[in-house]
């Protein structure tokens, strides 16, 4: 049944109200392709979702059903987060980051995009003349949305030319102005699976002290650049991060990807200690608490939620803990991801495309959970459509805030040696219709 004729791809895209499809959510798109998989009666490959595509950690699962068993069911959690989540916290960041935090700053949330709308807001408040967001893209679609949601104040660059030494300028440009109160990025890269050298992490950190800045630090995939082993508590290497080079930071640390928990939705937001007690006059008035720490917990999250999931702080602390004493190697079972992608992209470049985002500094990127891949003589948009159309599913470039040409392959859910045979089958199609014309 594939390619799916045009007509047929437009009608659902019309049925579902989606005007532009490269313009959609995630969420849309599975929907269009769900819609697809029912009209050719066949799978899809999907490639569209970062679904984790492991089982998630047995350490986990067990730590939660205990805690329910002890019966905190029926409890509020504790809004700051439960100690041994805070405790827990704290020691692996020490063990894997190589940096200190106190532990009233290590604040539970449901998952991180709760953390990070909840900061965007607070952001924006703590200084009149602060009101804009530096996205640092390409990068998550749904943290440019929650910007949008809030009214704030925006600024974007596409990393891609600015790599190196040439990112100081860039930022001198960007933060001049003196209006940027936060800039965010992931780091490893979602969706270009770059990875930010310590060059890179220096120069943002020294500019976010200069421009007092605050950086948000998205670390949904901590320690999976699999170019170097992770996964030792307390030696080196210990994963890169801006907290070296600033006291200007928060950490968003989820639990989704690196421990396979994504469906309990707790991660946690890790402020330094400068951030968390330096004190505003606004939220003194407003909040009737000066310091950016109370205003956060007490504030903000209080209202967004009244605390993540009781369980699921057992779960994650559990997680933590354990990594932290040896028992459970998260970066060597993420490491599945690493081979997935060096095959899914073999597929692709058999098949006449080219990687888009391709280096760190002088070295090429890692394979993980994301890549990222261009078709000569083809946009973003037009990419992603006629991929659809040849039953494979995925997001354009342009819908994560890059200028570039291409698509972002999540390969979490190419689970089985079928799908990964299904999807260099339907690129070698693709090709054959397409190769003459690019």
């Amino acid at each position: 049944m594939f390619p799916v004729d045009s007509t047929i791809l437009d009608s659902i895209l019309k049925r579902l109200e989606i005007p532009d499809i490269s313009t959609a959510t995630i969420r849309q798109i599975c929907a269009v392709a769900a819609e697809l998989e029912t009209a050719t009666g066949d799978k899809f490959v999907h490639l569209e979702i970062g679904n984790p595509g492991l089982p998630a950690e047995e350490i986990g699962i067990e730590k939660e059903c205990e805690a329910l068993r002890n019966g905190i069911a029926n409890k509020y959690p504790d809004i700051s987060g439960i100690p041994e989540l805070k405790k827990g916290g704290k020691k692996f960041l020490k063990a894997f980051l190589d940096i200190d935090i106190d532990e009233r700053g290590i604040v539970p949330t449901v998952g991180s995009m709760q953390g990070s709308f909840t900061l965007m807001l607070l952001l924006k408040q703590r200084l009149e003349e602060k009101d804009t967001l530096l996205l640092i893209n390409p990068g998550f679609p749904a943290q440019r949305h929650q910007a949008k949601l809030l009214g704030m104040r925006t600024q974007a660059f596409d990393i891609y030319q600015y790599r190196g030494k040439a990112l100081e300028a860039k930022l001198e440009e960007e933060l001049s102005s003196g209006r940027v109160t936060a800039m965010i990025y992931s780091n490893p890269n979602n969706p270009a699976w770059t990875n930010l050298t310590e060059e890179e992490l220096n120069i943002i950190g020294r500019m976010a002290t200069k421009y007092d800045a605050i950086v948000m630090e998205d670390l949904a995939y901590l320690g999976m650049d699999f170019r170097k082993d992770f996964g030792h508590p307390f030696e080196a290497p210990y994963i890169p991060t801006v907290a070296r080079y600033t006291d200007n930071y928060i950490l968003l640390v989820s639990a989704s990807k690196i421990f396979s928990y994504a469906g309990q939705r707790i991660a946690m937001v890790c402020m330094s200690n400068e951030v968390f007690n330096r004190h505003y006059p606004f939220f003194e008035k407003f909040y009737e608490m000066p310091a950016f720490g109370d205003a956060y917990i007490y504030g903000v999250l209080y209202c967004a939620s009244s605390g993540a999931t009781h369980s699921a702080q057992y779960a994650f602390a559990g997680m933590l803990d354990a990594a932290v004493e040896g028992k459970l190697d998260f970066v060597g079972h993420a490491a599945e991801y690493g081979r997935r992608a060096a095959i899914a992209k073999k597929h692709f470049l058999d098949n006449g495309f080219h990687l888009v985002y391709s280096i760190d500094g002088e070295n090429p990127i890692s394979d993980g959970f994301f890549f990222t891949t261009g078709y000569e003589g083809m946009t973003g948009p037009e990419l992603q459509r006629e991929l659809m159309r040849y039953g494979i599913s995925s997001i354009s470039l342009p819908s994560t805030g890059s200028e570039q040409h291409g698509v972002r392959v999540t390969v979490s859910m190419i689970s089985s040696e079928e799908d990964m045979d299904r999807l260099g089958e339907r690129l070698r199609n693709f090709h054959k219709a397409n190769g003459k014309k690019s």
